[in-house]
């Protein structure tokens, strides 16, 4: 496998522990695995430093039964790479071992999609999928996934994304769970990112994707990863959700103690 297939981490050491034995031991104190875990189509879990969000992804991760197939959806931080790039092949190296793409999938992926192109200059600096994947493995050890950055504001091309999942996971037949990696709003004080954040959760609660893109651009709430839950919304709508459930919110000043600019984290399970 060439070197050009391997995806190396990029905030190890920084976002989430380094060493192997740290790092389970911190996912493990986030996940409260309280009664059998649903079954989802889709969630929404924050990519922040695991000091500030982990414990809203761990509450997400551990109320999901999590398939040995998913699909990671998350902005696009760096400005890299095409408007909506995948990495088709290959692995990424974590501290708590490899996890290959599933290639298959990615396969159908692009040909049912073509605004997705195979590029992982996209993927080499980004964060908001390496943080996911510590909590992924952690609750099934034979994960294969496919991992999407998403650095389009465009409706249309969102919604159309949502679609071709849904079309492309009908036709599997086997469980699928789509990742929306996003954190809420950002660097407005405390009181402004609960308000604005409402607003928005309530659209994703409702299942209403045009709701979500139509108070993130009027109302100014700043969710990285508003295009990734559109997508995931709009597959989970197509494959049948009829529910959402938000089952932990919080914000940085609740860690941090400063609540004059903080930074929101909603986690929200789709059935």
């Amino acid at each position: 496998m060439g070197e050009s297939s391997v995806r190396h981490p990029a905030v190890a050491g920084q976002f989430y522990p380094r060493e192997q034995s740290r790092l389970m031991a911190e996912v493990q104190s986030y996940l409260h695995v309280e009664g059998e875990p649903v079954s989802a189509f889709g969630c929404v879990a924050p990519h922040a430093g695991y000091v500030y969000s982990g414990r809203v992804a761990g509450a997400v991760y551990a109320h999901v039964a999590i398939p040995q197939r998913c699909i990671v959806l998350c902005p696009n931080h760096t400005g890299y790479g095409t408007p909506l790039s995948m990495m088709a092949a290959g692995v990424w190296e974590t501290p708590l071992g490899d996890v290959p793409i599933d290639s298959a999938l990615a396969g159908s992926l692009l040909k049912a999609f073509p605004l997705l192109r195979e590029d992982s200059d996209a993927h080499r600096g980004e964060h908001a999928i390496e943080v996911q994947l510590p909590f992924l493995v952690s609750r099934r050890a034979d994960l294969r996934f496919v991992p999407i950055a998403i650095g389009t504001r465009g409706y249309e091309a969102l919604n159309g994304l949502g679609k071709a999942i849904a079309r492309v996971l009908s036709e599997t037949g086997d469980p699928v769970l789509v990742v929306a990696s996003s954190d809420m709003n950002h660097y407005e004080s405390d009181a402004v990112t609960r308000v604005k954040d409402r607003k928005a959760i309530e659209k994703i609660l409702a299942l209403d994707p045009a709701g979500l893109n139509e108070v993130v651009t009027q109302d100014h709430v700043s969710m990285c990863g508003y295009g990734p839950t559109i997508a995931m919304l709009t597959a989970a709508k197509e494959m049948g959700a009829t529910s959402a459930e938000l089952v932990k919110y919080a914000t940085s000043g609740d860690v941090s103690g400063d609540r004059r600019t903080v930074v929101g984290y909603a986690g929200i399970v789709v059935r």
